[in-house]
């Protein structure tokens, strides 16, 4: 079976612990069974937000390839390549605005429009609150697009007893839309066992 070939995408929103347990949950997917292939692109302002939310660095904290928002060389900036899904993890309203008018100004926009154009997987997942008229609208336009809007909000049917769980729920619907396989929550009318 070859590895399914995801690149995630993260932006200066807040919500940088959604991107780093999505990263660690892959990371240990890859290790374990060698069946998804990531690749990181991230936004100017992501190391920022990285640094002050989870109190680590960027660039050290991910051990996947990390290509700068200029660097168009990257694979995943080609529809060629072949890449499966994306996720743009947590995902500004900037950001949201430029993909869905098909401002392909950085790598990170680049890579989502890829995926629009080639109509494959992207999840975006918006950390935004309140939203104007505008954000709703584009949001829409990115639905309609293909994309899957999925908001950073945690459920609650799972009790969670921690942030760390409340977390798990969001990258848990994540994981599943980018069609790999998860076990960090269970599935709704499924007993804890």
């Amino acid at each position: 079976m070859s590895a399914r070939k995801i690149v995630v995408g993260i932006t200066g929103a807040s919500g940088a612990p959604y991107a780093k347990r999505l990263l660690a949950v892959l990371e240990q997917r890859r290790e374990a069974w060698a069946d998804v292939d990531v690749s990181v692109c991230h936004s100017s302002t992501a190391s920022e937000v990285w640094a002050l939310e989870t109190g680590g660095v960027l660039r050290e904290d991910i051990h996947f390839p990390i290509w700068s928002a200029r660097d168009y060389r990257a694979p995943f900036a080609s529809g060629s390549a072949g890449y499966h899904a994306m996720a743009v993890i947590p995902c500004s309203m900037s950001t949201v605005s430029r993909i869905a008018h098909g401002t392909s100004d950085t790598l990170l926009t680049r890579a989502a429009d890829v995926m629009l154009k080639e109509r494959r997987t992207l999840v975006v997942v918006p950390r935004e609150t309140p939203l104007t008229v505008i954000h709703l609208e584009n949001m829409a336009a990115l639905a309609r697009a293909g994309a899957v809007i999925l908001p950073a909000m945690p459920a609650f049917y799972t009790r969670p007893s921690s942030l760390d769980d409340a977390i798990n729920t969001v990258v848990a619907r994540v994981l599943d839309h980018l069609g790999v396989e998860q076990n960090l929550v269970r599935p709704w009318g499924k007993e804890a066992p």
